[in-house]
């Protein structure tokens, strides 16, 4: 297995030890865009810095990382939703570690391009520091990680400040945490009123100056996101947060349709894979049923004679 070696000098500063800094006279400057280069995080601090929204989506998978990849979407986000997504799982915490190495694997193996950002399952960073350390670095050392992301504010400080000086970039995780859905009553909109709005912004000073490199916001009335992002010196990333955010992330299989059913007040679906590949596969077993696949165009022939001499063959016997 090939080990990737990491380096932790080059992640204490975020604006330096990447690549050369976009010009200002391209037109791929003025987009902000990179011309098929590793995505690095000053890239991404500098979208930040010039108002340029960050582009992000999940993948679980090599053929879907091969695409957002070649869609040029700035990061790739391997997130524990793949529990509920891709396993069936009834929530993310049955997500295990041995899970997630296993699809960031798959992920890095088809992305050249995008900022990989693996995320760490229920209890892996909970219990211990040491562990959640140790654990962050098999993200990267095994997996190919870019950074690892987190759940949780002030009471993560400890750990995230840890990860962060061992080399490991993290991405914190405010709003609404899906690991920690039954303390927080179900899947609602966090930060509503004045006071919880308060603490959120309390939360995201804190997790920055712990040492975080991104913020994603999951379901926080837009005015209050965008007000915190303007706060912050690190990129937000927002998932029903609004357009005030610094980036957007959207799941890859709720916004190309495949999950036909989930339908968030957030999400806006981009395409109707779901219903399209339900046609096919109909199309499909009717086909078959009516042996109309596969036909002369998809089979392999044999030449008349050699077919004669084969059926002789089996009359001897």
């Amino acid at each position: 297995m090939t080990e990737f070696q990491i380096n932790p000098s080059i992640f204490q500063n975020h604006t330096s030890g990447y690549n050369t800094p976009l010009k200002n006279t391209s037109q791929k400057d003025k987009d902000c865009k990179m011309d098929k280069k590793k995505i690095t995080l000053p890239y991404l601090f500098e979208k930040k810095a010039r108002g340029v929204p960050i582009t992000m989506l999940t993948a679980y998978d090599y053929p879907g990382a091969k695409l957002v990849d070649e869609a040029e979407i700035d990061m790739i986000l391997v997130g524990d939703s793949l529990g509920m997504v891709v396993l069936g799982y009834e929530s993310t915490v049955f997500v295990t570690m041995e899970d997630m190495l296993h699809h960031c694997k798959a992920v890095r193996r088809g992305t050249k391009n995008a900022f990989l950002v693996g995320d760490m399952p229920f209890l892996s960073y909970q219990a211990d520091v040491r562990d959640a350390v140790y654990n962050a670095g098999r993200f990267l050392k095994e997996a190919g990680m870019d950074a690892v992301k987190l759940e949780g504010g002030k009471e993560r400080v400890q750990v995230i400040r840890a990860i962060s000086e061992a080399g490991i970039p993290v991405v914190g995780h405010l709003g609404l945490t899906p690991q920690s859905v039954t303390k927080l009553g179900g899947y609602r909109v966090q930060g509503k009123t004045a006071r919880a709005a308060h603490l959120l912004l309390e939360n995201a000073l804190a997790i920055e100056e712990a040492g975080c490199s991104f913020l994603v916001f999951e379901m926080v009335p837009a005015r209050i996101a965008e007000y915190i992002s303007k706060k912050l010196t690190i990129p937000t990333i927002g998932i029903g947060a609004g357009n005030g955010c610094d980036g957007q992330v959207l799941v890859y299989h709720d916004m190309l349709g495949i999950n036909i059913e989930f339908k968030p007040k957030f999400l806006k679906q981009f395409g109707s894979l779901g219903k399209d590949a339900e046609k096919a596969l109909k199309k499909y077993r009717k086909a078959v049923e009516t042996r109309s696949y596969p036909s002369v165009e998809h089979s392999f022939l044999m030449e008349d004679k050699e077919f004669a001499e084969f059926l002789a063959m089996q009359d001897e016997k």
